[in-house]
């Protein structure tokens, strides 16, 4: 009968805890440490009976896969599992339609500033803004607000 509580099969079961753990934090990092569990586990349970491998060098080879695993997976995975987004969805539809108010001239080639609710954001335009100029909210780009005049 096969012992579930040796290392191959700790290793095992850390590796699928922290790859569900995954489903609960944001980030789509700790799927990597499960995997590179996983992968310790499953090196334990291919070695030859009589092979045996020191918690140290377990641990080093964790460490080792965890950082393999993390720098060359995870772009890759993340497109896959999350998409190819480069904006997101939640800042636009919280701030799309609002007005706003320059507080700092806006140009064509220049971004400048807007007053939206009780924070300051950098905003972009196709025309010339001047301070005081109620802008309305019509998308954004990374961290900057694309604003329209007030028609």
């Amino acid at each position: 009968m096969t012992d579930f509580l040796t290392a191959k099969w700790i290793w095992l079961y850390i590796g699928a805890f922290l790859m569900l753990a995954e489903i609960l934090a944001p980030g789509f990092v700790i799927f990597f440490f499960g995997l590179a569990a996983a992968t310790i586990g499953l090196f334990l349970f291919v070695l030859p009976g009589g092979f045996h491998v020191t918690l140290a060098w377990q641990l080093a080879l964790f460490s080792f896969f965890s950082i393999l695993y993390l720098l060359t997976l995870r772009r890759y995975a993340k497109k896959v599992f999350l998409g190819d987004i480069d904006q997101s969805s939640a800042i636009d539809s919280e701030y799309v339609g609002r007005i706003a108010k320059v507080t700092e001239t806006i140009r064509p080639e220049a971004p400048g500033r807007v007053m939206l609710g009780d924070a300051e954001w950098t905003a972009s335009s196709a025309e010339r803004l001047e301070p005081g100029t109620e802008v309305k909210v019509v998308g954004r780009s990374n961290l900057t607000l694309e604003v329209e005049r007030l028609a």
